[in-house]
């Protein structure tokens, strides 16, 4: 996809602040992510099958949140923003193959609980995604793309626990983000790092209530 040309000056104040806050708000930060529990033993597919179907639930509908924010975008980003939807498209692609290779989502105590917060948790996501404070979509959007390095490391392992073969995602690395970032207007940082922050905080929203099923399953 089409890139902005590299700022000679260096990564601006927001792209740092958007790959630093990835890596410990995000879902790489938090401690389900590299559990045992998902990792290793007789139980690891059934809680990998739990956090795939949940993932599907939350971003495998269309339109996502990075298709929403293309959008919304100011037209001298939104190319970019575009490229990056599409490549996304091939993730809940993915997301749907592992859904139905997949064992069932596995039955857990307080599952009508979870189905509310899930549901409060998308609802947040399209509002981030639609709001009409310019910025906040596009931080949302490149915050999910961040966290989504992680997530994909997940789906990864859950593809050769499952034994399907998978391509490598398309998405824009992380040099290629930060890249972008630095092209934002600065009018706009504080409603991009708005957006990114809340996009984190319902990405852990998610771990802890996929952490707290896997104990209830216990």
């Amino acid at each position: 996809m089409p890139l902005p040309a590299t700022d000679p000056m260096g990564p601006s104040r927001l792209a740092t602040s958007l790959l630093a806050n990835a890596a410990v708000e995000g879902s790489g930060g938090h401690p389900y992510v590299a559990s045992a529990e998902l990792r290793e033993g007789a139980d690891a597919i059934r809680n990998l099958a739990d956090v795939i179907h949940h993932l599907c639930l939350l971003h495998g509908r269309h339109p996502g949140v990075i298709d929403l924010a293309a959008e919304r975008s100011p037209d001298d980003l939104a190319g970019w923003i575009g490229d990056s939807a599409a490549a996304f498209a091939e993730e809940r692609g993915l997301l749907t193959r592992l859904v139905v290779a997949a064992p069932p989502l596995p039955s857990t105590p307080g599952q009508a609980e979870c189905e509310a917060a899930l549901l409060a948790q998308r609802h947040a996501l399209e509002m981030l995604a639609t709001s009409e404070r310019r910025g906040c979509a596009l931080g949302t959007a490149l915050a999910l793309l961040l966290d989504w390095v992680a997530i994909r490391e997940i789906l990864d392992l859950a593809a050769t626990r499952l034994g399907i073969a998978i391509e490598p995602a398309r998405l824009p690395t992380r040099a290629a983000i930060g890249d972008f970032a630095g092209r934002i207007p600065p009018v706009l940082e504080r409603a991009v790092g708005f957006g990114a922050g809340q996009l984190y905080h319902q990405q852990r929203g998610l771990w802890d209530l996929l952490e707290s099923r896997e104990q209830a399953r216990r």
